[in-house]
C-alpha cells in the first residue's frame, strides 16, 4: 500500500498525477474501525490499519473520521482511539 499525501494547493508533478489517475471504473466498500493504543493517536492509527490490511485486500485510503480517550478513574487518560473511514476495492472472483 502506498500513501500519497500533498497539502491543499500544491503542485503535483505530471507523472505522479499520471500514476494517480484513475483506470476504468472500480467499486470500493467503505467502512469504519476503531484502533486503540496505551501510547498515542497515530499508534492507534498505525494499529488499525495494519490489522484491516490483514484481512482487507486493496486497501486504498484510511481517513481519520475522530480521536478521542478513555479516562481512568484518577483522570488519567486510560487509551486513545482513532476511528478511521477506510476504503478498499471490489474484487471480481
Amino acid at each position: 500500500m502506498r500513501i500519497v499525501a500533498a497539502p491543499l494547493g500544491a503542485v503535483v508533478s505530471t507523472t505522479l498525477q499520471q500514476r494517480m489517475a484513475p483506470v476504468g471504473s472500480s467499486v470500493y466498500k467503505v467502512i469504519e474501525i476503531v484502533g486503540t493504543s496505551d501510547e498515542s493517536w497515530e499508534e492507534a492509527t498505525a494499529s488499525a490499519v495494519a490489522t484491516a490490511a490483514k484481512t482487507l485486500r486493496d486497501l486504498r485510503v484510511a481517513e481519520v473520521v475522530k480521536n478521542d480517550v478513555t479516562i481512568n478513574e484518577d483522570g488519567s487518560i486510560d487509551q486513545f482511539r482513532t476511528r478511521l473511514s477506510v476504503s478498499f476495492k471490489y474484487q471480481d472472483d
